[in-house]
Formats: C-alpha cells, structure tokens, sequence
C-alpha cells in the first residue's frame, strides 16, 4: 500500500513538471533554430558584401587604367609633335571626347621637363620619369584654396626623346623632354565609375594606408560627420588598391539598409514562432495532464494557424517570403534532378504609393488584395503567387518545358493588371514592371535567380513602367 502511494506521488509529480521540461526544450530548440538562421543569414550578407567590395575595387582599377591608356595615346602624339603645339593637342582632345568617353578629366595636358612643382606632385613626377611608366601624386587640391576646392589627385606620363635607348634610369632622365597630364577630381572620378554602389554602404578612399580625416579622398553613403563610425553588427573592410604606382585605401561598410534587402529576415521570425510554438507545447502539457481529449483538439487548431500565420502574408493570405523561399528551393531540386525548367517572376506595382497618399491606407490594402486575386486566378494550379512585402509580388512558374514562351506567360500577368479596380467608390488603374528569369537560363542556383529577376524588374521600370524584361547573362532579352 505504500509502495503504490510512492508510486501514485511520484507520477503526479512527474506530471507536473511535464509542461516546464517541455518548454525548456523547445525553447532550447528555439534557440538552434535562430542561431543557425543567424549564421546562415552573416554568410549570405558578407557574401554580397564582398562582392560589392571587389566590384568596386575592379572598377577602380579598370577606371585608371583607361586613363592610363588614354595619356599613351597624347604620349604617342608628342613624340613625333613639338611641346608647344597646342593646336595638336586641343585637336587631339577633341577626338578623344573626354565628356562621353573618359568622363572626369579636369584636364589633360603637357608640362617641360624643368616645370617647377608642389612636394606632392614633383614625387609623382620623378616616379613617372625614373620608371617610364604612368604615376599618380598623392591628395592634392586642383584650386589654391583647401577650404573650396575638392581634393583630387593628378596623372602623369613621361615624354623622352625618341630613336634613343631608355633601358635605365640614368637615360630616362638624360631623354626627358616631359610630362603628359591629367588631372581628377575624386568625387568626379568615383562618379565615372561603371556601375552603382549598392544601396546601404558606406564608401570612403584615403590616400596612402592612413585612414585619418586628413588623407580622406572621398565618401559616400552613410553619415558624413561620422564616416565609418562602429554599428553593432555591421561589416566592414579595408582594401588596398595599387593604381599606377600608388596607394590608396578603400573601406567599406554596411549600413541597415543594406543589411534589410540582402539579409535574409527569417531569425525574427524563427525566434517568435518557435517561442510561441515553445508556449504552445507547454500549455499543450499542461492541457494534457488536466484534460487530454480537450488538450489535443486545441494544440491541432492553434498549431494549424500557427503554422499557417508564419507561412502567409496577413493582408493578401499568400505565400509570404519564406514559404515562397522553400517552394522555390523544391522546385530548383525537381528541375535539377528531371532537368526540367521553370521561371521566376519579380512584380512591382508602378505609383502605388500616390493611391495611398490620395485615397488612404485602407483603399491601397483592398487594391493590394484585388491584385493578388487576380494573380491567383491567371496562374496555374502548380504555380506559386507570393508577397515580398509592400507592392511587390513574385510568381514561380513550374514544370515549364522548353518550348514555353517565358515572357508570353509573364505578360499574361501584366494584363490581368491591366483592367480597372473597383474600390470604394474609386475606378482605379494599375499597371506594373515585371522582371523574369529562368533556370536554367538565367541561373542555376536561387540567389542567382532571384537576383537576375530583381535586376530585370528594374530593367522594366528603367525602360519606362509597365513592361516585361526578361535579364539573362549576355545582354537583357525584353519584350514590351
């Protein structure tokens, strides 16, 4: 008998502490969960953030040596053209068409060799002459005055006399009859560049390795009076660029704009729900124990919705961008496997924000759901509708085979736009820009289709609204 009572005493016991060791676990779990998003979610954005860093230090590098090649072709004129022959040159320079082809020169001419200079500029002088190769000075101001004038720096290109060996130093100097020179501002130079920064990062160039106020070149992006000023959480990096003969400094960093767009936003997402659902379990426990039956019809329900809420969009009730991420997945694995074809359809509605700013919040959420259905309804029972967020959709069309006009069926979505809305009383139109890519085509991995379609969205809106452009690795393909 009281053997049994131990037993009964220590049951109960057991199941009262049943909900408590069930919510330790799980949020345990929970935690796993959100430092593996975490982590994965660092590589993605240190990915991008390194590709951003060696985009900008190849463009700089291209950049110069662009300029480099184009004080060779002014070298060339002047070895068969006296010094003084300005008309030569200003003929020359008309040709070369600095504006449209070699944009930021502030100028571009000649100098003797006994010309007087700063410290700055006679280094890079002499450099040039010993070497027989392009020099760049260090930070120098194009205007007498620091306080107006934008720092920059100058280029220059050795002039010898011809029909003589310059093998070594002694006979460059011997030869020197002078200098060809081009002269830049940073921020000119920087803005010549080919390509954008991306949105959210901070730039900055110093001359030499010192980083100080004093050797700063240029800037852009982020706070001025606090240039790279540590966030918690952000990237940064330093890159040393050697352009013709000299150093320079490039650093760069992320701001949250740049963290928003190219993280992945799910360890929120992956904290909250698995909270909740941590909550849920342990209520469950507790249900349990005071009532089964009860208990496991409630968790069924809750979970369902749980599961439901973390999955869609709570205004559209479509796939939010983590379904939408795994679906896109599965479909990249079937086609792999089965060496199928599918396509990605990036929408953004074109002045949506003006029917917020006119009509109200509530009149743009009834336009953004009328939009969705109509999505749901030109699409295919395997395709996949979702929401990004804000106005912009995303469409993944599976099971394509190869002979399916990828940008015929992308136009079927833009003119499902293309009526007008009925809203509150309101006839409202809207149309849209649409970018496509297509595995295997345009890509063969999620990021770099997600990425193409992104980039041939803003194709469509460059191009004027309302169009469909499809982006592939060559050139873009549209059709409008």
């Amino acid at each position: 008998m009281t053997l049994a009572r131990f037993k009964n005493v220590g049951t109960g016991a057991l199941l009262t502490l049943l909900p408590w060791l069930i919510l330790l676990v799980t949020l345990g779990v929970t935690w796993l969960a959100w430092d593996h998003e975490h982590q994965t979610t660092r590589r993605a954005l240190r990915s991008q953030f390194d590709f951003s860093l060696r985009e900008a230090v190849s463009g700089i590098e291209q950049r110069v040596t662009g300029y480099e090649q184009m004080l060779r072709g002014v070298q060339a004129l002047f070895a068969t053209t006296p010094l003084d022959n300005r008309a030569a040159l200003d003929a020359y320079v008309t040709e070369l068409q600095l504006d449209a082809n070699f944009a930021g020169v502030q100028e571009l001419g000649v100098l003797r060799a006994n010309v007087a200079a700063d410290p700055v500029r006679r280094g890079a002088l002499e450099k040039a002459r010993d070497s027989g190769m392009a020099s760049i000075s260090g930070k120098v101001y194009l205007k007498d005055d620091p306080a107006t004038a934008q720092p920059g720096f100058v280029m220059f290109l050795p002039i010898y006399t011809q029909g003589r060996s310059h093998d070594s130093v002694a006979q460059r100097r011997a030869d020197l009859t002078g200098w060809v020179y081009a002269t830049f501002h940073m921020n000119d130079f920087m803005a010549s560049l080919y390509g954008t920064q991306s949105a959210g990062l901070t730039l900055a160039m110093y001359d030499g390795t010192d980083t100080s106020e004093a050797a700063l070149l240029y800037r852009a992006g982020g706070d001025a009076a606090q240039p790279e000023a540590a966030r918690a959480g952000a990237l940064a990096a330093k890159e040393y660029v050697v352009v013709a003969g000299h150093n320079w400094t490039l650093a760069l960093s992320t701001q949250e704009p740049f963290e928003a767009r190219y993280g992945r936003g799910t360890e929120t997402l992956t904290a909250v729900a698995g909270t909740v659902l941590s909550v849920l379990l342990a209520m469950l426990a507790w249900l349990m124990v005071n009532g089964r039956a009860r208990a496991l019809q409630l968790a069924e329900s809750m979970t369902r919705e749980l599961r439901h809420m973390a999955q869609h969009d709570p205004l559209t009730d479509l796939p939010n961008r983590a379904l939408f991420d795994d679906r896109l997945n599965q479909e990249l694995a079937r086609a792999k496997r089965q060496q199928g074809r599918f396509a990605l359809v990036f929408i953004d509605l074109d002045y949506f924000k003006p029917i917020n700013d006119t009509f109200g919040h509530e009149v743009g959420d009834k336009v953004l759901q009328q939009v969705a259905r109509r999505l749901q309804d030109v699409v295919r029972a395997v395709d996949t509708v979702g929401r990004l967020g804000g106005d912009e959709f995303v469409v993944l069309m599976t099971q394509l085979s190869s002979t399916d006009p990828v940008l015929a069926l992308a136009e079927k979505l833009q003119q499902a736009l293309r009526p007008s809305l009925q809203v509150r009383g309101h006839t409202l139109s809207v149309s849209c820009s649409i970018g496509v890519a297509a595995y295997p085509e345009n890509g063969e991995d999620a990021l770099a289709l997600t990425r193409n379609a992104d980039d041939a969205m803003y194709l469509a809106k460059e191009a004027g609204r309302n169009c469909v452009r499809q982006c592939n690795r060559q050139a873009p393909l549209s059709v409008q």
